[in-house]
């Protein structure tokens, strides 16, 4: 594998989050459901500032579903829009993960986002004194490796989602085996109920623990409702890459509803150039993220 490149420390990777699994257009019109109306989210984003765009597939209805049939035709309507690199999500409760590397080795995505740890996953209303949710999200080892086999056999980048620090420090014995080579890609997800809390001394430590396994690493803030653009003003000022979307947060920094994931991404990006950064081109992108590098020849594409 090529040594990763000097890494621009101005330059900033920005992540688009379409739609997520669980919001539906109840609670936000702007959610798209099908592979078209995902695509035009995508160019939104992308025409917004975003280099990548993670994506969650739904049924014509909102319903969430892995076909692999589903995910191909996302990723068609997405390229025939925009250049946009492809980060599809392999979540799920299930131990069964025969979708998701069906659907990783088949469409190929750039990126294959991988949770790194089981934990309760809730969420809790204040005003009703009561949990929305309260669920167990489990990710064994055996899981996740068989997931991993998928994306390494088909030139598929991880990106590693670790919701607390147990996930993070988790990764070594994958580096022990071998079967997870750096340069890695983390993303730090805060405010989950269960997870790590949204403060500045989160991600200091998950940036630490991550830095002290891999040090050429990347990481993203992945920062949960309205705290969101506090952690993506954190991770700016870190040196960390971004993201946002209507999966993480339905409202804009002033307390309005977003139209659109372009409308999210947009503020996203005049942030980046407010503390003197800037957005990365798709190009840049995937150079910082060392995608060229980990894809072999025979899975380009």
């Amino acid at each position: 594998m090529s040594e990763p490149m000097k890494r621009d420390p101005d330059v900033c990777v920005i992540t688009c989050a379409l739609s997520g699994v669980l919001a539906n257009r109840q609670q936000c019109a702007a959610i798209p459901y099908t592979p078209v109306e995902i695509a035009e989210e995508a160019k939104r984003a992308y025409d917004a500032g975003a280099s990548v765009v993670h994506i969650h597939a739904r049924n014509d209805d909102g319903s969430p579903t892995f076909s692999p049939a589903t995910f191909a035709k996302i990723k068609e309507e997405i390229q025939k829009r925009c250049p946009v690199l492809l980060n599809f999500s392999t979540g799920t409760i299930l131990e069964d993960v025969t979708e998701q590397c069906t659907y990783l080795r088949e469409s190929r995505p750039h990126i294959g986002a991988l949770n790194m740890g089981t934990m309760n996953y809730s969420k809790y209303s204040e005003k009703r004194k009561n949990f929305v949710f309260d669920m167990v999200f489990p990710n064994t080892y055996g899981k996740i490796v068989k997931m991993l086999s998928a994306m390494n056999e088909s030139g598929v980048k991880p990106e590693l989602e670790c919701f607390d620090t147990g996930h993070t420090h988790g990764i070594w014995p994958l580096l022990d085996m071998g079967i997870l080579k750096a340069p890695l890609q983390f993303s730090f997800i805060v405010n989950v109920l269960g997870g790590i809390p949204p403060t500045v001394e989160s991600l200091q430590l998950q940036k630490q623990i991550a830095l002290s396994l891999a040090p050429d690493s990347e990481w993203e803030v992945i920062g949960i409702s309205k705290c969101g653009w506090r952690m993506i003003g954190t991770a700016l000022v870190l040196g960390g890459n971004v993201r946002a979307g209507l999966e993480d947060n339905l409202y804009l920094p002033n307390g309005e509803m977003a139209k659109s994931n372009g409308d999210l991404i947009e503020v996203a990006a005049r942030m980046v150039r407010d503390v003197g950064r800037r957005p990365a081109t798709v190009d840049e992108a995937k150079k910082i993220l060392s995608l060229d590098a980990f894809r072999p020849e025979k899975a380009a594409g």
